[in-house]
């Protein structure tokens, strides 16, 4: 806590996203007839980073200057199209282990393990359920709110590589956003094609099992082989090859609801329960210090997305009731739920945006 009594933000690595990607960002940008470098300049960026295939913007860089552009261009979805995601949405590596998988849920497990190298800001996770697969698109430990361009291109640059990866047009079965709905859902129903629906707790997409299932026009062992070690190549390269910090990136990749067991994040990082344990020690740390590491810092994130109630972040973070993230928060902030998400909202700057839309009744469907 903050000798102001506000909640002083304890994020464990830097949140960054990659120049490859922010590098296809920005030509979507251009492409769009914006002024990519006065965009550059008033978010604060430096432009010489792009050229660096190993450099990093910070996760509230990257949402200035989406603010900006969106404020330059007039346009509220703005990149809200298959064709721009498809070409400007840059996975970089991953893309390459991605395709090189047998089928289409090999290559969002990928996804999942290796987001990192994309942005280390956004988090990634699929929970099957029964009707398919949800995969779930977040961002953590920036203080300014995400725009929601930024977000709805995130998603369609993931969802048009599902269709490019088969060959064959894909669409979600359904796709929700935490946004309020905008006034006309026109451009948001032709990009997704199929229900969208606004004001619900997280940003996912329902995808069925038999497409997860489809075979990939690219799949090849070998190759998956060479870019799975490029792809772990730069993933020590930007996290150490500490193995804290590659327990915090499986915590991170996987819903906490319920907690993760420490033998099922071994097994993720292909070790044992008992190595894992021994090298854990070894760094002066345990997994469930690690656990609540990550919870404190998920909890910031979540408690500063208005639309999650209490009750949701409590379910996110994996505890059994709200009186046990009350707890929590008293002992990581001193501070109750409230008065952390109060702290939080107060710290953020107000975002550069078009006017915002009218509201519409939460939990809104919109079907074409």
């Amino acid at each position: 806590m903050r000798a102001d009594g506000g909640v002083r933000e304890e994020t464990m690595i830097a949140r960054t996203s990659s120049t490859s990607w922010v590098r296809g960002v920005v030509e979507m940008f251009r492409s769009q007839g914006l002024d990519v470098q006065t965009l550059l300049r008033e978010a604060g960026l430096d432009s010489a980073v792009l050229d660096d295939p190993h450099g990093r913007y910070s996760i509230d860089e990257v949402s200035v200057l989406w603010e900006r552009a969106v404020a330059q261009s007039g346009n509220a979805t703005l990149g809200l199209s298959r064709e721009l995601a498809l070409t400007y949405g840059n996975l970089g590596l991953v893309r390459y282990a991605m395709m090189a998988c047998p089928t289409l849920l090999g290559a969002l497990e990928r996804l999942v393990r290796y987001m990192n190298v994309v942005s280390n800001a956004a988090t990634f996770a699929l929970t099957e359920g029964p009707d398919g697969y949800w995969f779930e698109l977040g961002h953590q430990g920036g203080e300014r709110p995400v725009p929601r361009q930024r977000v709805e291109f995130g998603m369609l640059t993931v969802l048009t590589s599902c269709s490019w990866f088969t060959g064959r047009e894909l669409v979600a079965q359904t796709v929700e956003f935490i946004y309020p709905p905008p006034d006309d859902p026109r451009a948001h129903l032709q990009a997704y094609g199929c229900p969208v629906r606004f004001a619900q707790p997280a940003n996912r997409a329902l995808l069925h099992r038999d497409d997860l299932a489809r075979p990939l026009s690219a799949r090849d062992t070998a190759m998956q082989v060479l870019h799975e070690r490029l792809v772990q190549d730069e993933l020590e390269r930007l996290e150490g090859s500490r193995i804290s910090d590659q327990v915090r990136r499986v915590l991170l990749a996987r819903p906490l609801n319920p907690p993760p067991r420490r033998e099922q994040v071994a097994a993720a990082l292909s070790l044992s329960d008992r190595t894992l344990q021994r090298r854990l020690q070894s760094e002066s740390t345990s997994f469930q210090r690690l656990l609540d590491d990550t919870r404190r810092e998920l909890a910031q994130q979540y408690l500063r997305t208005p639309a999650h109630s209490l009750k949701r972040v409590a379910d996110l973070l994996g505890f059994e009731d709200q009186s046990n993230l009350h707890r929590a928060c008293r002992r990581w902030f001193a501070l109750s739920p409230g008065q952390v998400r109060s702290s939080l909202c107060a710290q953020v700057a107000p975002a550069v945006t078009v006017p915002p839309p009218r509201r519409r009744p939460r939990g809104a469907d919109l079907r074409p």
